[in-house]
């Protein structure tokens, strides 16, 4: 049975996350013997969007997609630098006319894997239906490969989890980031599509979601809007790492990870 490895890093925050992942990323690949890594860097560039530079950064050390949120559009320029750049995705459900493309398919040798960013909209903006767009692209990279990736950025754990039950048996797995904090949920149906709530962040492991905790404290008890700001502590890498059967697509192990890597 041909299977591919598929590592999975959750929320990047900061130069914090990057950090981690320069350092760990390697010895991670190797012991899971990956064959993709997907990211979500919606967070990398100081706690807020992603940056031209930290994509071609995460590139040249082995990351095969970047996936996003709804901090894509933080730094204006990545929204010209998106069209030209597949495997940098952001939330497919964004209406038509927004920059860049929410799904992609990588290739490693004779093994293929589908990518697709979505978004929800509980708590977040309320753009087009992520379920509806769902269903197309997951039809559409179905003549492409069998071993289909939801990175579904969203907030809310129902949103997640009925996102994962409408597209069970037609992906390999649906992954949830955005809430920074690793669920202990993850879990393969009987019809061998993995899912996890939230994979949890990539970034500083003594913080307030990646943020100083002074910081978020003071906002929390003053109720100000002050600008919150990436820990400099020492940093965490938080993934999943799946195996998925690339003939049928059925994903048969889902591993969490959290990792220290040495600084």
């Amino acid at each position: 049975m041909a299977s591919a490895r598929v590592l999975m890093l959750g929320d990047v925050v900061g130069e914090s996350g990057i950090r981690a992942i320069d350092a760990g990323l390697a010895d991670l690949v190797r012991s899971h013997r990956a064959d993709f890594v997907i990211v979500n860097a919606e967070n990398a560039a100081d706690g807020f969007g992603i940056t031209p530079s930290i994509a071609e950064h995460l590139w040249d050390i082995g990351i095969s997609v970047i996936t996003t949120g709804n901090h894509i559009w933080q730094r204006s320029e990545i929204r010209d630098y998106l069209p030209s750049h597949p495997t940098l995705l952001r939330p497919a459900n964004y209406p038509d006319g927004a920059p860049g493309t929410g799904s992609c398919v990588v290739r490693s040798g004779d093994l293929a894997v589908a990518v697709i960013n979505l978004q929800g909209r509980v708590r977040l903006p309320n753009i087009d239906c992520p379920f509806r767009k769902a269903e197309r692209l997951v039809k559409e990279a179905g003549e492409k490969t069998k071993s289909i990736i939801i990175d579904f950025h969203a907030d809310d754990t129902e949103e997640k989890e009925a996102l994962a039950a409408f597209l069970d048996g037609t992906v390999s797995a649906v992954a949830g980031t955005h809430t920074h904090v690793q669920t202990a949920d993850a879990r393969i149906s009987e019809n061998g599509t993995a899912f996890i709530t939230d994979i949890g962040m990539t970034g500083p492991v003594s913080s307030v979601i990646g943020f100083d905790p002074a910081i978020a404290r003071e906002r929390m008890v003053t109720q100000m809007p002050l600008k919150m700001e990436v820990s400099g502590e020492k940093a965490a890498i938080r993934a999943v790492a799946f195996e998925i059967d690339s003939n049928g697509g059925r994903c048969t192990s889902i591993d969490t990870i959290e990792f220290v890597p040495k600084l």
